[in-house]
């Protein structure tokens, strides 16, 4: 029966798709082969099209089966899968390959999937007067129908001057996961504030030293998890105005919480994808905020915690006391197509096929962007016994509770924070002596940028 009821919902995204794909092929016959300039439609430059032209899929090793997947589903189009890092960690890898190919004029891709949502900000930018490598999706390649899919706001990041650049995989709101065996043994509430989560730091680090409650290890987890989750302004832009500000108190709030617990051992400087992390803290894990996708990431990877059923659940996001409760986000990665592919009805199918299709449900990891494929993944998730407490509820919260106060330059947060916090910390020295230094990088990343500094 949900399986059926899952078709039923894909016949009308099917009929859209078909009429859009009717749409590129008259586009190529009309044309003789060759391209259309200034197609209003689609809102850039047609290449000359080709039904018939293989497509060339970039994606990190976690999208390649979704990528497999549609080449099985649709043998009639050739499709070569090339992997790459996705430009996880703000390893400008996306945007560094594709200006060699703007300098060559030949040789992209005609679809990428990035970790970085900020890739829009340049991708939907001319470089050096040539074309902007990422097509236009909202003029005709994909429907309306389609594209009022997504959950609200999914899409905003993608969207400039009100012509959408790329299609969101999945949203990554921060949630407060936690270890419901131990929290039970221990004799300890989950925490509902920040306040509230280090006043539990202090309890676990006196009366059962050795557990933790989050690591600040990877690059992610300082600005997007701590910094951004606690509505500090530290990487806002307006326009072209940049600004980073660690002495907002919300900032000096999170730096001072992060240092307390990472004084009292409880938050730790471990990578949780590292092998260290897993010997050392795979048992003595008592909770920490995290994006959704820790659920299929963390949780029940057997490569990580591997947590049995029903020993973990997912909480409402941690706020500060009398404030707007809001959280923050961990990525949720974006889909591409290119401006410059000569297979566009190949592209728009992709695009459509890794959002939305019963295959994109099967193998999400966290929460999918497309909102049938969201309700479908919580209902399966929550009844799957895996999880205690409400984790639907504390899901949806989470994914409407996002601050909007973070920005989204051509630059990502984590190469500074990488470079300078983690480091810096494994050497001894507080978050406190290091943010100096940080908001210094990130004003200095954002002038290289062109932006203005305030």
């Amino acid at each position: 029966m949900a399986s059926q009821h899952r078709r039923s919902r894909l016949v009308p995204r099917i009929i859209a798709l078909a009429t859009g794909i009717a749409a590129v092929a008259a586009l190529t016959a009309c044309s003789g082969g060759g391209g259309d300039a200034g197609n209003s439609q689609y809102g850039f430059d047609a290449a000359a099209q080709d039904a018939k032209a293989p497509i060339t899929v970039w994606v990190d090793s976690s999208r390649e089966p979704i990528a497999n997947a549609f080449k099985a589903a649709n043998p009639d189009i050739t499709v070569n899968v090339e992997t790459y890092d996705g430009n996880s960690g703000g390893s400008d890898s996306f945007k560094t390959k594709v200006a060699l190919f703007d300098q060559s004029g030949s040789g992209w891709p005609d679809v990428v999937f990035s970790t970085q949502q900020n890739d829009t900000s340049w991708a939907s930018k001319s470089n050096n007067g040539g074309q902007p490598f990422a097509a236009v999706l909202n003029k005709g390649l994909l429907s309306d129908d389609f594209l009022t899919g997504f959950t609200k706001g999914a899409n905003d990041p993608m969207t400039v001057d009100g012509n959408v650049y790329g299609v969101r995989n999945d949203l990554a709101p921060v949630v407060y996961w936690y270890n419901d065996t131990l929290m039970k043994q221990f004799g300890y509430d989950v925490p509902k504030t920040w306040e509230d989560y280090q006043a539990l730091s202090d309890k676990v680090a006196a009366e059962h030293p050795g557990y933790i409650l989050g690591s600040v290890g990877d690059s992610f987890q300082g600005p997007y998890i701590y910094y951004w989750g606690a509505q500090a302004p530290i990487f806002q832009v307006d326009g072209d105005t940049f600004t980073s500000n660690f002495s907002d108190p919300n900032a000096e709030k999170a730096t001072k919480l992060i240092d307390h617990m990472l004084a009292n051992k409880t938050l730790v400087n471990d990578s949780v994808f590292g092998a260290d992390f897993v010997q050392k803290y795979s048992d003595k894990v008592l909770g920490m905020p995290g994006p959704a996708w820790y659920s299929g990431a963390l949780f029940q990877n057997k490569d990580s915690l591997n947590a049995p059923a029903g020993s973990w659940g997912a909480a409402d996001p941690l706020s500060w006391s009398g404030s707007d409760k809001v959280t923050g986000a961990v990525g949720g990665g974006v889909w591409y197509g290119s401006s410059h592919s000569t297979n566009l009805a190949a592209v728009a199918k992709f695009l459509e096929f890794v959002t939305s299709s019963d295959d994109a449900v099967k193998l999400a990891s966290g929460l999918p962007a497309y909102q049938s494929a969201a309700d479908t993944w919580l209902t399966e998730q929550a009844s799957s016994g895996y999880y205690v407490g409400d984790f639907k509820s504390a899901i949806t919260t989470a994914a409407s509770s996002v601050w909007n106060g973070w920005g989204y330059p051509s630059f990502s947060a984590e190469t500074a924070y990488a470079s300078i916090i983690v480091p810096g910390i494994s050497a001894g020295k507080t978050q406190a002596d290091l943010v100096p230094q940080l908001q210094k990088e990130y004003d200095n990343q954002a002038q290289v940028q062109g932006y203005t500094v305030k």
